[in-house]
């Protein structure tokens, strides 16, 4: 009986419960339908408890509408999150580029418990996304919670640095560990960075944080910021490809290590890097050759070779068309 009495206690909440997982403002359920799933819980109820449930849940601010007529039924029909929104989230969510498939599904998973049973179905939907490119790192979620966390504290923090080579395996930066001041996490290009003063430099310099590993926080406070620094012009003045038929092109690169990391970045970790030599590596990837890319290829300079005649002959064309523009006193 004492059981008993307890869930009796509880019966509110099971019926707010029961309305944020069955109904929304398309579905409704009847008192009849409430009162089987309250059984479901071992609740055993009669109307006119409910009904003074459901007032009590309404008067505390829940927008709960009932219908009228034989198959009266009620809807929670306002939500924290409309549908719309969730669905947002979960694109956000579904094409980011530093999580894991399975931090994907696991936060997927979370934002579908905000909706309804009927809404979770629409949210299940798979994007047509691209997750080639999704972290090697995967500690990234506990690097950004103790960076956050060390910005809150003033405190500098510790880390170890690295690349990729042309196996696509870590290589830590010579010198050991990097110890920084840091300011700001910044989103661009779909990647974390770290704004920090690193003294080693005496400036402000941006660290991939996907790229940090064994991060520490450090007992020393900050380093203050450069006088006269301006965090807002650093971060807008910071990194960005793509549109038409797909094309798949060779690019030839001289200074191997030198272009590793930025070729991982722009293309993925299941890009093959082709060594030629001791000093030169290709790749055969697929792209949309266009200005964007062709704007990408142009910071390489002679460093790069595109190997593909047809994309060759439409970048030396959009590379004439640009000096010529250039050269036109007129302009």
């Amino acid at each position: 009986m004492e059981g008993t009495s307890e869930l009796n206690r509880l019966r509110i909440l099971y019926i707010y419960r029961i309305l944020s997982e069955k109904t929304d403002d398309k579905h409704g359920i009847t008192m009849q339908g409430l009162t089987e799933e309250l059984e479901r819980f071992g609740i055993s109820a009669g109307r006119k408890a409910i009904y003074q449930d459901i007032e009590s849940l309404q008067l505390f601010g829940l927008k709960i509408e009932q219908t009228k007529g034989k198959n009266a039924s009620y809807s929670l029909v306002k939500r924290e999150f409309e549908l719309a929104e969730l669905k947002l989230l979960a694109d956000a969510v579904n094409s980011s580029r530093i999580l894991t498939n399975e931090q994907c599904g696991a936060l997927i998973d979370k934002l579908r418990s905000l909706a309804s049973e009927n809404q979770s179905r629409e949210l299940r939907r798979q994007l047509r996304v691209n997750r080639s490119t999704s972290p090697i790192n995967k500690t990234i979620f506990a690097n950004i919670d103790l960076i956050y966390k060390a910005i809150a504290e003033n405190k500098q923090i510790k880390f170890r640095y690295f690349d990729y080579d042309i196996k696509k395996e870590k290589q830590y930066r010579e010198g050991g560990d990097r110890i920084c001041s840091p300011y700001e996490l910044i989103w661009n290009d779909e990647k974390y960075y770290l704004a920090a003063f690193y003294p080693k430099y005496e400036k402000v310099i941006n660290f991939r944080v996907d790229r940090m590993e064994f991060v520490r926080i450090q007992k020393e406070s900050r380093l203050p910021l450069p006088d006269g620094f301006d965090m807002n012009e650093h971060i807008e003045t910071g990194f960005s490809m793509f549109s038409g038929d797909d094309e798949m092109v060779s690019l030839r690169f001289k200074n191997t290590n030198k272009y590793i990391n930025v070729v991982l970045d722009r293309f993925g970790m299941d890009v093959s890097l082709i060594p030629d030599d001791d000093e030169h590596f290709h790749i055969n990837v697929r792209v949309k050759p266009a200005p964007p890319f062709y704007g990408w290829l142009f910071q390489f300079g002679n460093d790069v070779k595109v190997l593909t005649p047809s994309i060759r002959s439409k970048y030396l064309e959009y590379l004439h068309s640009v000096l010529e523009v250039n050269e036109d006193e007129k302009v």
